[in-house]
C-alpha cells in the first residue's frame, strides 16, 4: 500500500499528488500563458458584437441581424460542445492540441468575415463554424488549469475565466481605439487567436491529469443524472440566463443612454471604453470570486454574486438617459458580479465529476449554458422594443435568482463536501 492510499485510507479524502521540486514554477508559468492563449483565443467571441455600432450606421442592420451576428457564436459552441462532449474529445487527446486545432481554424474563419459584406449570409456561417471552434478552446483550457489544481481549484479556473471575459471586452477595446473601421477589429482579433494556437504548447499538463477516457458517449447523461452535478448544472444555467445577454447588449444601452448626456463627439467613444470597461473588469470579479470560494466556501460565492448580478439586472434600466457617472458606475458593478461566480460552477463540476470525465463534463456545462444563452440574446431586442430600456434588462434577474436558489440546495447536499475543501 502506498503512502498517497494509507493517506487516503485514514482521511477518507481524495490525497493529494505527490509534487516534485520545482512543479510550483512550472505550474505558475503554464497557467500564465494559458491565461495569455485563453485571452487571445477568446477576443474571437465578440469582434463581431463588438462593432454593430459601426456596422448599424454603414449597413443599417436590423435588430434581428444585430442579435444573430452573436447568437451564431453561440449555436456554433453549442454545437461543437455538445459535438465534443459526446465524443469526449476533451478526455481522450492531447487537450494542447486541440485548443491549437481550434484557435487556428477559429481565427482563419473569423478573417474570412473581411472578404465578405456583413449582411451576407455567410457572414452568419463563419460566426457559428468561430463558434464551434471555440469549444476547443473555453472548456478544454480549464480542463488544462485542473490538471494542476491543489487547494486551489476556484482560484485556477476563476483565472481562466478572468482570461474569457478580458478576451471578450478585448474587441470592444479594438474598436474603441480603431474608431469606426470595424475591419481592423476583426483582423486583430483574428491575430491574436493565431498567436494563442501556436503558444498553447509552451503550457505543460499538470500532475493531476487522469489517464485518457475510454469512449463512452452515455458518460454525458451523468450531467443530468448525479444529483449534485444536476444542482451545480442548474446553478449555472441560471447564471447563463444573465450573462451573454447582459456582454451581447450593455455597449447598445451604454450607446443610447450616453447619447441622449452627451455631446455626439464624445458619446461614442465614451460608450465604447465603458462597454470595454463594463465587460474587461469582470476579470477582476473572476479573480476576487476564486479566492473568496476556496476560502470561505464555492455556493456561498456564487449565491451572493447572483445576488448582487440580479439586482443589477433589476435596476440599471432606471438609470437610462440619467448621469453618466451613474449609468457607468451602476454597469461597472454589474460588470464584475455578472461574471464572478463564472468559474465556481466550473469549479464545483471539477470537483464533483469522476476524475476521467472532467473534460466531458465541463464541455457538457458550457454547451448547456451556452444554448440557453441563445434564447435571452434574441429575447433582448423584442424586451427593448415592448418594454423599453427602462424594463429590458429586468427580465435577465430571473436566472441569478433561480441559480441562488439551486445552489442552496447543493450547499445541503452531503457531496458539497468535496467542494472547496470541504468549504461548500
Amino acid at each position: 500500500m502506498t503512502e498517497g492510499t494509507i493517506t487516503e485510507h485514514k482521511t477518507g479524502a481524495r490525497a493529494r499528488p505527490r509534487v516534485p521540486d520545482g512543479t510550483a514554477a512550472r505550474k505558475w508559468r503554464s497557467i500564465a500563458i494559458l491565461c495569455l492563449c485563453q485571452v487571445a483565443a477568446m477576443a474571437l467571441w465578440f469582434s463581431a458584437t463588438a462593432v454593430i455600432p459601426a456596422l448599424v450606421a454603414e449597413y443599417r442592420l436590423s435588430g434581428f441581424v444585430q442579435s444573430l451576428l452573436t447568437s451564431a457564436v453561440q449555436a456554433g459552441f453549442v454545437v461543437g460542445s455538445l459535438t465534443s462532449a459526446v465524443l469526449g474529445l476533451a478526455d481522450r487527446f492531447d487537450p494542447r492540441r486541440l485548443f491549437m486545432i481550434a484557435a487556428l481554424i477559429g481565427a482563419a474563419a473569423n478573417a474570412a468575415i473581411l472578404a465578405l459584406p456583413p449582411t451576407s449570409p455567410w457572414v452568419v456561417a463563419l460566426r457559428f463554424l468561430t463558434g464551434a471552434c471555440m469549444a476547443g478552446v473555453y472548456p478544454v483550457g480549464m480542463k488544462l488549469a485542473a490538471t494542476w489544481a491543489r487547494d486551489d481549484m476556484g482560484l485556477l479556473v476563476g483565472l481562466l475565466v478572468g482570461a474569457l471575459t478580458l478576451g471578450s471586452a478585448s474587441p470592444h477595446l479594438f474598436n474603441a481605439l480603431a474608431g469606426v473601421d470595424w475591419r481592423t477589429t476583426i483582423a486583430l482579433a483574428s491575430a491574436s487567436a493565431l498567436g494563442a494556437g501556436l503558444a498553447i504548447h509552451l503550457v505543460a499538463v499538470g500532475p493531476r491529469a487522469a489517464p485518457a477516457a475510454r469512449f463512452d458517449p452515455r458518460a454525458v447523461l451523468r450531467a443530468w443524472t448525479d444529483r449534485p452535478l444536476r444542482l451545480a448544472n442548474l446553478g449555472y444555467l441560471g447564471h447563463m440566463w444573465e450573462l451573454y445577454a447582459m456582454w451581447a447588449w450593455i455597449g447598445v444601452f451604454l450607446h443610447a443612454s450616453l447619447g441622449l448626456r452627451l455631446a455626439p463627439d464624445v458619446a461614442g467613444p465614451a460608450a465604447k471604453l465603458a462597454t470595454f470597461a463594463t465587460v474587461g473588469i469582470g476579470a477582476l470579479g473572476c479573480l476576487a470570486g476564486g479566492l473568496f470560494a476556496d476560502r470561505l466556501g464555492r455556493t456561498a460565492l456564487t449565491m451572493l454574486a447572483m445576488a448582487i448580478s440580479g439586482s443589477c439586472a433589476a435596476v440599471i434600466g432606471f438609470l437610462y438617459a440619467g448621469p453618466a457617472w451613474a449609468v457607468i458606475a451602476l454597469a461597472l458593478v454589474w460588470g464584475i458580479a455578472v461574471v464572478a461566480d463564472s468559474a465556481q460552477f466550473s469549479a464545483s463540476i471539477a470537483e464533483l465529476a469522476e476524475p476521467d470525465r472532467v473534460g466531458t463534463m465541463l464541455t457538457l456545462q458550457t454547451a448547456l449554458g451556452f444554448l440557453l444563452t441563445l434564447v435571452t440574446i434574441h429575447l433582448m431586442p423584442v424586451w427593448v422594443d415592448a418594454l423599453g430600456w427602462r424594463w429590458a434588462f429586468a427580465p435577465l434577474a430571473i436566472g441569478p435568482f433561480l441559480g441562488v436558489w439551486a445552489m442552496a440546495r447543493l450547499r445541503l447536499h452531503p457531496a458539497a463536501v468535496r467542494l472547496a475543501g470541504g468549504r461548500r
